[in-house]
């Protein structure tokens, strides 16, 4: 006696098929920083005030609004590259693993910011999400033993690293090197965390 039995598989996506899902996830997390940044502009900037508020209770809702807003399209301007490529490397590995990094990302080092930023401030910006992506993929290739991984790390901190670990020194008291640091800090622990077993040999 034969039997019918349903294929519950999920099909491999193809490098080019990653690939362009990746693009168009971090085009459009892109365009919808652009577009709320509008919203902002034209609601005369009253999203700002749901940043992140060190150690007040109402400043916790800023833990997962901070990264979608700015403070004007200048700061947008400066966050979208490195967001869009640091974003479309890290999800290559991945969408769900993708997204499920930068929750870990995100609420860490919102709850850093909470934690040590200076009184009666307001943190906002993808800084700190980017920060982590940088953290994620500079130590992940080392944690999976890949060669590409490793690859990809020296390749990330030989192009964003001046930049990056100079943000993470308080030289600006605009910027937030307590977002890029707790950001940083959230994106290696994640790598560690998430890290996918050794394949075991027998």
């Amino acid at each position: 006696m034969s039997t019918n039995t349903l294929d519950t598989t999920v099909p491999e996506w193809s490098h080019r098929e990653r690939a362009a899902a990746s693009a168009k996830l971090m085009l459009g997390w892109v365009a919808l920083l652009w577009l709320i940044e509008l919203i902002d502009l034209a609601a005369g900037h009253a999203l700002d005030l749901y940043g992140i508020r060190p150690r007040e209770a109402d400043g916790l809702i800023g833990i997962p609004l901070a990264p979608f807003l700015h403070f004007g399209f200048g700061h947008v301007a400066g966050n979208s590259l490195p967001l869009l490529v640091l974003g479309f490397v890290t999800a290559l590995s991945g969408i769900r693993r993708f997204l499920a990094v930068c929750l870990l990302v995100i609420a860490a080092d919102g709850l850093g910011v909470w934690l040590i930023s200076p009184a009666h401030s307001v943190t906002i910006g993808a800084s700190g999400l980017i920060y982590g992506l940088f953290g994620f993929l500079l130590v992940r290739g080392f944690v999976e033993r890949k060669v590409l991984g490793i690859a990809v790390g020296i390749a990330v901190a030989a192009y964003y690293g001046g930049g990056m670990f100079l943000g993470l020194l308080p030289l600006n008291p605009l910027v937030s090197w307590q977002a890029h640091l707790c950001g940083l800090a959230a994106g290696v622990a994640t790598a560690l965390w998430y890290r996918r077993p050794a394949p075991r040999l027998g």
